[in-house]
C-alpha cells in the first residue's frame, strides 16, 4: 500500500514520508559506496599480493649491510623488488615471494673495481694483437672477461682506457641485459699527449699512424677539445695519462708528460660537462701536478711524496693504488716469460716493488683509497686478490672492504646507487662461506652473486 493512503494526508505526514524516502535512498547509496570501497580494497590487496609474490627474500645468516658502520647482523632478510632493496628485516621473513637461502653464508654489498680493462688480458702476443684484432674482436673478448668479473663478485667496474667502440658497445650490451657482466662506467680512449705513454710505440711509422686513436693532444685548447669529443662519443668519465707508463714500449720513464695548462684544461672541460677525471700517474711530479689541476683521483700513485699526501687530503681526492698490478709487474720483471719489452722491464723493476710501500704511506697519511686492480695485467676474475694486498699495506679487513664498497661508490659518483644494502639502492650483493672481517681472502671465494636483483653463479677461476 502506498504510505500516503494509510491516513489523512497532511503536510507533516508528507514531510515524514519524504524524509523516510531520502533516508532509504541514503542507505542504498551508502551500501553502494561501501561495496565500491570494499571492491577497491580487495583489488589493492590483490595487487599487493601479486607484488609480494614477485619480491625476492634473501635470507642472510650474517649480513654486513652498511660497511660504513661495520655492523654485522645475524639472521636477516633483505627484501628486494624490481631490482632494488626495499627493506632489511630481522629474522628469516616468510611470506609470498622467491626465497634465496643464504642462511649459512656471510652477505655483503656487491664489490666495485674502479680500474679494469675488460677488452683484453696482457700476454706476450700483445704487440701482434694490436694489428690483428679489431674493435669487434676486443668487444667479443670483453664478453668473457665481463662474465668472469661478475662471477668473482664485482657488480660494478670502471673501465679506464679501452678502445671507444669496443668498450661502449660492451657497456651498453650489459646495461640492456643482452649479456652478463658488471655495471660498467667506461672512459673509452684515455687522453694522452702526442708521443706520450698513451700514444702508439714500437711500430714503423705507417703502422703507428694506422693504430693511433683520436685521444692525443698538444696544448691546452686541443686537450680541451679532445675531452669534449670524448664525452660526445659516450665517455662516462675521463682518464688522462699524466705520466709515463710501465707497459708502453718506450724508454720515457714514469714522470710528468703534460703541462700544467694542459692538465687544467682537461679537468676544466670534463667537469664542465659533468664528468669526473682520473689521472694515471706514477711519478710524484705527475701526481702533484694532476692533483693541483683538480683531478678527482689518481691511478697507481707509485712515487707519491709528502706533498702528494697533503694534496690528496686538501682536495679530498681518491687514490686507486692497483697493488695487484704492481705485484704482477714485479713478478713479470723477474721472470723470463716474454711478457715485457726491455724498456718495460726496466720500468717494472722500479715501479712494481714500490707500490705496496706507497699504499702503506698513503693509508697512514689519511689518503682516501678506492679499490682498483688494473685487471688485464692480472687476470680477470682474480680481482679480489687486491684485498689481501691492501691488508698487507696496513688496512684492516673492514677498511679494505670499504675501499670496494662505500669508498668506491663515492669515488665513482654512485653513492646513491651502490655501496650498501639499504632501501632504494640497487640489489647488488655477494656471499661467502667464512667471515671476511677475520680473513679478507674469503672474498677470493665468492659463493653467490646478485646484481640488480638477478642471481648469478658465484665462484671464480
Amino acid at each position: 500500500m502506498d504510505p500516503l493512503e494509510s491516513g489523512p494526508v497532511t503536510l507533516a505526514r508528507v514531510k515524514r514520508v519524504l524524509a523516510a524516502a531520502a533516508l532509504c535512498a541514503g542507505c542504498a547509496g551508502a551500501q553502494a559506496q561501501d561495496a565500491q570501497d570494499a571492491q577497491e580494497a580487495q583489488e589493492a590487496q590483490d595487487a599487493q599480493d601479486a607484488q609480494d609474490a614477485q619480491d625476492t627474500l634473501v635470507h642472510a645468516g650474517r649480513l654486513l649491510a652498511e660497511p660504513a658502520s661495520g655492523r654485522v647482523l645475524e639472521k636477516q632478510t633483505v627484501v628486494i623488488r624490481d631490482g632494488r632493496v626495499v627493506a632489511v628485516r630481522a629474522g628469516f621473513v616468510a611470506g609470498p615471494g622467491k626465497v634465496v637461502d643464504l642462511r649459512e653464508l656471510f652477505v655483503l654489498p656487491g664489490l666495485v673495481d674502479c680500474h679494469v680493462h675488460l677488452h683484453h688480458e696482457n700476454s706476450p702476443a700483445d704487440q701482434i694483437e694490436r694489428v690483428t684484432r679489431s674493435p669487434a674482436d676486443r668487444a667479443i673478448a670483453g664478453v668473457r672477461f665481463a662474465a668472469l668479473t661478475l662471477q668473482a663478485g664485482f657488480t660494478t667496474v670502471a673501465d679506464l682506457g679501452g678502445e671507444n667502440e669496443a668498450m661502449f658497445a660492451l657497456r651498453d650490451g650489459i646495461a640492456r641485459g643482452d649479456l652478463p657482466g658488471p655495471r660498467v662506467l667506461a672512459s673509452g680512449n684515455a687522453i694522452s699527449p702526442h708521443g706520450g705513454a698513451g700514444d702508439v710505440h714500437g711500430f714503423r711509422s705507417g703502422v703507428t699512424e694506422a693504430l693511433r686513436r683520436p685521444n692525443l693532444c698538444t696544448g691546452a685548447d686541443e686537450c680541451r677539445r679532445i675531452v669534449r669529443e670524448q664525452v660526445r662519443r659516450g665517455a662516462d668519465l675521463i682518464k688522462v695519462v699524466a705520466t709515463g707508463s710501465v707497459l708502453s714500449d718506450t724508454a720515457q720513464g714514469v714522470g710528468l708528460q703534460l703541462t700544467p695548462a694542459e692538465l687544467a684544461a682537461i679537468v676544466e672541460a670534463a667537469h664542465a660537462l659533468g664528468r669526473r677525471v682520473t689521472a694515471h700517474a706514477h711519478g710524484a711530479d705527475g701526481i702533484n701536478a694532476s692533483l693541483a689541476a683538480g683531478v678527482d683521483s689518481i691511478e697507481h700513485g707509485t712515487f707519491l711524496d709528502r706533498d702528494s699526501i697533503a694534496l690528496f687530503r686538501e682536495r679530498r681526492a681518491f687514490l686507486v693504488p692497483t697493488l695487484l698490478a704492481g705485484a704482477t709487474l714485479a713478478q713479470w720483471a723477474r721472470a723470463d716469460n716474454g711478457m715485457l719489452s726491455p724498456q718495460a722491464r726496466v720500468k717494472a723493476l722500479g715501479v712494481g716493488p714500490a707500490m705496496l710501500d706507497m699504499a702503506r704511506r698513503a693509508h697512514a697519511g689519511g689518503v682516501r683509497i678506492a679499490f682498483g686492480t688494473d685487471a688485464s695485467v692480472a687476470r680477470h676474475g682474480t680481482n679480489a686478490r687486491e684485498f689481501a694486498l691492501l691488508v698487507q699495506a696496513g688496512l684492516s679487513p673492514l677498511e679494505a672492504i670499504r675501499t670496494a664498497t662505500v669508498n668506491a661508490a663515492e669515488h665513482l659518483g654512485l653513492a646513491a646507487e651502490i655501496g650498501a644494502l639499504a632501501p632504494g639502492k640497487a640489489a647488488d650483493l655477494v656471499a661467502v662461506r667464512g667471515d671476511p672481517l677475520d680473513d679478507v681472502r674469503e672474498l677470493e671465494r665468492i659463493r653467490f652473486v646478485m646484481k640488480g636483483g638477478v642471481a648469478h653463479s658465484g665462484g671464480n677461476r
